[in-house]
């Protein structure tokens, strides 16, 4: 019986480049099936591999883009609106920051900027749905997440506020998710307000428990806040709609700890490493999401401070594939049990 888990897969926003063959849609989904990847998560913010204001459009284009992708030998998994999502929310901390996720006629325009994202957000709903895609990615953005440590105290009612305020700007966005039939799995990643499971649940409640409110899971994120990233699936995997696969570190000593000491990746004591190189469990994951049946792609999201991109795509894709477990549809002592006889039974029991 073939496992539930699809994959491997291949989140293409770290890979994409302007020189082949990393430049275009065709040519990437290529290189990625010669690793042996089979599906491939496309970032929509890079106009290199995707046009997401055509896909919303244009049939079309959504079947060229299927084409492409089913001539290269890979399935498409997920759309992702990674960086559109980050700007349905902005802290004014981060304005300039973030501006570089928008077009550059928006920048300096954080209300422009705001409606730009959640038009696109809205779009890769309906893009989704004309390639047959049931599951999209992204982030929630952040209006709280500069006040993450309780210092200088903060005045009450300002947490409370801001998960209102994501709330309401997320539960219209959500709507049109629901009218095409499409899940919105949020990457929980710091830096967002939603960055573990009491802030997913904070965020839940202001969406009123919205059924396309989902989630992205990635160990990583969990690793390094030194969250219990196995309970976590069996707390909220009726929730998990996507998985990122991707490893991570966490090696505290008597300088830094999980804030790291704004120290560059290479020096952090928390950081992000190709898979195998990490501490990441994915042995104990992938069983746990077996358990309960998760049943969409395995998507390897490649992040590392050593290892070159290119080696850790190409180990990336057998270490997905060892990792996926064929479910079993039958028990191992099967071979020891009997026909069912209720007498038997009661008189096992003593019972009359």
């Amino acid at each position: 019986m073939p496992g539930l888990i699809k994959g491997p897969a291949l989140f293409l926003a770290q890979f994409a480049g302007d020189d082949a063959p990393h430049n275009s849609l065709e040519n990437i989904t290529k290189w990625a099936a010669k690793h042996g990847y089979k599906g491939v998560q496309i970032p929509t913010f890079d106009p290199r591999l995707f046009d997401l204001d055509k896909a919303a459009e244009s049939d079309t284009y959504c079947d060229e883009v299927l084409g492409i992708c089913a001539d290269a030998g890979v399935a498409v998994t997920e759309l992702s609106t990674h960086l559109q999502g980050q700007l349905v929310a902005v802290n004014p901390a981060y304005d300039l920051a973030f501006d570089g996720f928008a077009p550059a006629h928006l920048h300096g325009n954080p209300a422009a900027r705001q409606e730009w994202a959640v038009d696109q957000v809205k779009k890769a709903a309906i893009a989704s749905r004309k390639m047959g895609l049931d599951v999209s990615v992204g982030f929630t953005g952040s209006l709280a997440f500069p006040y993450l440590y309780p210092w200088p105290q903060r005045p009450e009612g300002l947490i409370e506020e801001a998960f209102a305020e994501l709330g309401r700007r997320w539960k219209p966005i959500l709507d049109v998710y629901e009218d095409h039939g499409v899940d919105l799995g949020y990457e929980i990643h710091p830096g967002e307000d939603v960055f573990d499971g009491a802030t997913f649940e904070m965020f839940l409640e202001a969406v009123d428990d919205h059924p396309r409110c989902q989630i992205n899971y990635d160990p990583s994120h969990f690793l390094l806040q030194q969250l219990d990233y196995l309970s976590f699936i069996d707390i909220y995997h009726e929730r998990i709609c996507a998985y990122h696969v991707k490893d991570a570190e966490f090696n505290p000593d008597g300088r830094q700890g999980v804030y790291s000491g704004y120290q560059p990746w290479l020096n952090r004591a928390a950081r992000f490493r190709s898979l195998g190189d990490g501490q990441v469990d994915f042995k104990g994951i992938f069983s746990r999401l077996a358990t309960h049946g998760y049943d969409g792609w395995a998507v390897l999201e490649w992040e590392c401070c050593l290892k070159s991109p290119e080696q850790g795509a190409a180990e990336g894709a057998p270490f997905i594939a060892e990792h996926i477990i064929e479910v079993t549809d039958k028990a191992f002592d099967d071979f020891a049990g009997g026909e069912t006889d209720k007498a038997q039974i009661n008189a096992m029991l003593g019972l009359s």
